[in-house]
């Protein structure tokens, strides 16, 4: 079941028209300072963007901040909402139901089809803005953390590597958002927005002092704290706690899916 899964997500032609689109703006981002050699300036814009003129191998981490706000949980919403609505939309979950399947290994098949999605996102970003960092942006590291202090190339990659895991765990949040909103409704577009509309507000209310007793449980609080590992030493603090809030995230409202896709009524 698990493998069928595998080969629908990677065999749908949307599938890679969304990593193409993510891959798209920091590419023409790329070109662009490439181009001009005009970047923000330090403390502006996306997270290492204004480090990458001097430091190319940074642009990794520079395309994840792009797209991680925003296209990065889009995409994750669009295939996660889809996963189980999308079926029932189709009229095709009631037959893979009628089979010898029990709801919990086909609800596990899809999440994994998910998760995979995830990591294969969060890698191709990052290995485009690295192919792309060094061709345009050079490929000689400045070996600075952003506290000013040297890091060797070997510390660049494993902090690197940290910051992707971290950035994959983050969606995994968003991902078990969609895939519940998925088993409620028979609407793939409505999960989709459902999640999205979730996560919009958690980004509205981050920016009212009015909220300030709930940012920090708020599933977009930590996002961007793959920074802090490029911090010499490490601030770990945002990062535990940003692994600690998308964790509960994950249990929960993947323990709400299962739940309430083994006991509804599948009549699509």
């Amino acid at each position: 079941m698990i493998l069928v899964e595998l080969r629908k997500m990677l065999r749908r032609p949307q599938t890679w028209v969304a990593i193409a689109l993510l891959d798209a703006l920091p590419t023409l981002i790329a070109v662009l300072l490439a181009l001009t050699d005009i970047g923000p300036r330090p403390g502006t814009g996306p997270a290492f963007l204004s480090a990458v003129l001097s430091d190319g191998t940074l642009f990794p981490l520079a395309a994840l901040g792009i797209v991680l706000p925003l296209f990065l949980p889009a995409a994750v919403a669009v295939v996660a909402g889809d996963a189980v609505a999308g079926e029932a939309q189709a009229g095709t979950l009631r037959y893979l139901l009628v089979r010898p399947v029990a709801r919990t290994r086909l609800l596990v098949a899809k999440l994994v089809s998910v998760i995979v999605f995830v990591q294969l996102a969060v890698l191709v970003v990052a290995a485009t803005g690295y192919v792309v960092g060094a061709l345009l942006l050079g490929d000689q590291p400045v070996a600075s953390s952003l506290s000013g202090t040297a890091l060797t190339s070997g510390e660049i990659a494993e902090r690197t590597v940290l910051s992707m895991g971290y950035a994959t765990l983050s969606m995994l949040g968003v991902a078990s958002i969609a895939l519940f909103f998925s088993t409620v409704t028979d609407s793939s577009l409505g999960a989709a927005l459902g999640a999205l509309a979730f996560l919009i507000a958690s980004t509205l209310l981050l920016t009212l002092d009015a909220a300030t007793a709930l940012q920090p449980y708020l599933p977009t609080r930590y996002w961007l704290a793959f920074v802090d590992l490029f911090r010499d030493p490490i601030l770990w603090r945002d990062v535990v706690r940003g692994v600690g809030l998308q964790g509960v995230y994950v249990v929960v409202f993947l323990g709400a899916a299962w739940a309430n896709f083994t006991s509804k009524d599948v009549t699509s």
